[in-house]
């Protein structure tokens, strides 16, 4: 639903990823690989999935439709540029044509960092940006089992560079996934807290590409799909683990949420959310989480367009029945807190350690962050200040 006060923002939009939904779909892997002419496939995946026997169901499809298959399990979180160099010796051994990435983000991410390399040459850092892969490459396939970062229909690959540390957005239309399969059962095995951090990071994307100076019709449809699916769901599987359908609408506005970041980027709750997962080990989820009830408080005071925007997501998720847009982005705060103490993710800065002696150091961070620049209200050091003042505060 798009309110008749929002701005139709010019775009240009290409669907890149089909879509594969439905419980036990991890079955057809062997024969959509067949359809976009997979004949030697590379298997990326971690062992924590292994374990789960999610990778051994995706090995079984695919040999069962004759392919050849190699495996790499060894991917870690937050994949570095060495992860990567060991995958792509895997992949180049075995003259690979098709890539499949089962797992969470840092699977997906592996997947595609491997990809750039393998068909570009050269190193991560030279795909720093947008753009800057100048040969086709090879199709990917991408399953998640997670819930959450919508890596699945992105066309980034997060890789850190493993001397340095630092974080590489690679970003290239060519790396997207041709196929991402989104298979509910594959998620049930998810444990509580991945569950709900996964799940705070998806509605947080929802909340934040509704906003973004990029947003567009066809973005705003998808934030708003993915609110209305997420916010009953995550209370759902977290009461119950089992929950297939559940787990399916969690998983299903993910993606959604995913392909809303594909068109509109990120914001303040990201851009502050990262500085606390880099210096007080916070788990991302629950970083962007903490800081995301701020964000809205800031933005709807800052910006008409923005306040605009919550409110449509407050109604569209039954959040309120009423015409006053303060009283509706408060229920929105309202139902993101209640959410927040629901997965157990801190409410307070001091709660993790920030002093406010750190809130400076923080805010310049912050302020440098690449999705600092697209929310939509502008963002400087001072303003982050603010934000996570206002957080250290919360009680």
């Amino acid at each position: 639903m798009i309110s008749g006060s929002l701005p139709l923002a010019a775009f240009d939009q290409t669907p890149r990823t089909r879509l594969v939904f439905g419980r036990g779909s991890v079955a057809r892997l062997g024969e959509l690989a067949r359809e976009i002419g997979g004949t030697r496939v590379l298997l990326v995946t971690d062992r924590g999935i292994v374990t789960a026997g999610h990778a051994g169901r995706a090995l079984d499809a695919l040999r069962q439709n004759g392919l050849e298959v190699v495996v790499f399990d060894a991917v870690c979180e937050n994949p570095t540029t060495a992860d990567v160099a060991a995958c792509l010796q895997v992949a180049r051994s075995a003259a690979v044509d098709l890539i499949v990435g089962i797992g969470g983000g840092s699977s997906m991410d592996t997947a595609k960092g491997t990809n750039f390399l393998l068909t570009n040459g050269g190193e991560m850092k030279d795909f720093w940006g947008v753009g800057r892969a100048k040969l086709p490459m090879l199709p990917l396939i991408a399953i998640p089992t997670t819930a959450g970062t919508g890596s699945e229909c992105q066309s980034a690959a997060l890789i850190a560079d493993e001397i340095t540390h630092q974080k590489m957005a690679c970003l290239d239309p060519k790396a997207a996934a041709r196929v991402a399969i989104l298979d509910p059962e594959l998620t049930i095995s998810m444990p509580a807290g991945v569950t709900a951090m996964t799940g705070m990071d998806a509605i947080a994307h929802a909340v934040e590409t509704a906003v973004t100076t990029r947003c567009n019709a066809v973005s705003i449809m998808h934030s708003v799909a993915a609110f209305q699916l997420l916010i009953p769901a995550l209370p759902r599987v977290l009461a119950n683990p089992t929950d297939v359908d559940a787990r399916g609408r969690m998983l299903l506005g993910a993606a959604f949420s995913g392909t809303a970041i594909e068109l509109s980027m990120l914001g303040a709750a990201h851009s502050a959310a990262n500085p606390l997962t880099a210096h007080f080990n916070l788990v991302h989820g629950a970083a962007v989480g903490l800081m995301l009830p701020h964000v809205i408080r800031h933005n709807a005071a800052g910006s008409e367009i923005a306040r605009d925007a919550y409110v449509e997501l407050a109604r569209v998720a039954g959040l309120v029945s009423g015409e006053d847009p303060n009283a509706a982005v408060d229920a929105l705060v309202a139902c993101i807190e209640k959410l927040l103490n629901l997965a157990g993710i801190p409410r307070s800065l001091a709660a993790i350690g920030v002093t406010a002696e750190r809130i400076p150091a923080l805010a310049g961070e912050a302020a440098r962050q690449w999705t600092a620049g697209f929310n939509p209200v502008a963002m400087d050091a001072a303003a982050f200040e603010e934000l996570y003042r206002a957080a250290v505060g919360e009680r």
